[in-house]
């Protein structure tokens, strides 16, 4: 039977491989002079060049562990922030659309109607008697 991954373990030794700290990376770099692998006039220059590999690493592990989150919240089949705006936005339109309905319904009803004629009043068409 498998065992369950430990997953704060994990997390630790992803963040050791991308938080380099400025003191760690001197005292690389210091270890990297005294080794005569790197000239000590260089060392400035690749502690930055450390620590800019280790904020690269960083966004990278960043990166991989959301596109990996939304793949596994995508096969479970839920909705995402982006979802629910996009249906939030489809349902004010509706109901946008549904209130102008009834009038503009209403407008184009009354404008097919014929003029109404106006009525004959008894008082008017009275007769001489003869």
């Amino acid at each position: 039977m498998p065992q369950a991954l430990d997953w704060k373990r994990l997390l630790e030794a992803g963040s050791q491989y991308t938080e380099m700290r400025r003191s760690q990376a001197r005292a690389l770099a210091a270890d990297l002079v005294a080794q005569g692998h790197l000239a000590r006039d260089q060392m400035a220059s690749a502690v930055e060049e450390l620590l800019e590999q280790s904020r690269q690493r960083r966004e990278d592990m960043r990166k991989l562990i959301r596109h990996e989150v939304q793949r596994q919240l995508g096969a479970l089949g839920l909705a995402t922030k982006a979802d629910l705006a996009a249906l939030e936005r489809r349902m004010t339109r509706a109901s946008r659309v549904t209130k102008k309905a009834p009038a503009k319904a209403a407008a184009k009803k009354d404008a097919k109607k014929p003029a109404k004629r106006p009525k004959k009043t008894a008082a008017k068409t009275t007769r001489k008697a003869g």
